[in-house]
């Protein structure tokens, strides 16, 4: 396969991937909205982790495309970013994640639980 090929299908997964999640959101927050009179949904919060493998940017353009002739056309969307936090199973220590070493740079020790980084996750969302 070609190398541009291999980037297209790359790009066009993610977009996939990001489409589905967007289109949960909007099911969410029409059926919600709806269900509390909401005429407008003005904007999403949403929690997003690192390990979560969504690419804000392509969520964003998945939700303006399929958000278009419903109430929720024009919201944004906030979306903060939850970094990758572990903690050591053997010294208890705390840590963010940087390049993906998933070790304790405390005692050097491999067992870790992960804290935090993966969520996907609709705090909330404002309408009138």
């Amino acid at each position: 396969m070609a190398r541009g090929c291999t980037a297209l299908l790359l790009e066009v997964r993610v977009l996939m991937h990001e489409m589905a999640i967007a289109q949960n959101l909007l099911d969410i927050v029409i059926q919600e909205g709806s269900a509390h009179g909401v005429s407008r949904v003005l904007s999403l919060s949403l929690k997003v982790g690192e390990l979560s493998t969504v690419v804000p940017e392509s969520l964003i353009f998945c939700f303006e495309l399929l958000s278009k002739g419903t109430l929720a056309e024009g919201a944004r969307l906030d979306i903060e970013k939850v970094p990758t936090i572990c903690r050591c199973r053997e010294c208890d220590h705390e840590f963010s994640v940087t390049d993906l070493l998933f070790s304790c740079p405390k005692c050097g020790s491999g067992k870790v639980e992960l804290q935090s980084g993966r969520e996907l996750t609709l705090e909330s969302f404002e309408g009138e």
